[in-house]
């Protein structure tokens, strides 16, 4: 039996179904490597975008790297611009949006992995 490697090389992300014009790339995690330890993913979320309060079960770090995102966060409001950072404990609710006229692009990193069954997302 050959002996398994140490490192992963992902050539494609898996890129989630989306049906709100946001593009997510799951580069590591669940869905794209099998790994639930932890996930990266690229995401660029559209102008005038948002998605429903929830509350992950994971912790969560945002990068943003161009244009800027807004979080409502256990009813606080923080807006990140490119170059800055943001970690959101496990358990908060939170709400992701982009308000404003430009794309947002970013990238997160969830620990352990994202998943649809512990994001707890808000009807």
């Amino acid at each position: 039996m050959p002996t398994p490697k140490n490192y992963f090389r992902n050539p494609q992300p898996f890129r989630v179904p989306t049906t709100d014009g946001k593009l997510i790339e799951e580069h590591v995690g669940l869905a794209s490597t099998g790994t639930g330890q932890y996930s990266v993913a690229h995401m660029v979320a559209p102008p005038q975008w948002s998605e429903p309060h929830q509350r992950p079960e994971f912790d969560e770090i945002t990068i943003v790297v161009r244009g800027r995102k807004r979080f409502e966060i256990d009813g606080d409001v923080v807006e990140l611009e490119a170059g800055e950072s943001l970690l959101i404990r496990a358990g908060a609710r939170v709400r992701y949006s982009n308000p404003f006229d430009a794309e947002c692009e970013y990238w997160s990193v969830c620990v352990p992995a994202f998943s649809p069954a512990t994001v707890h997302r808000e009807e």
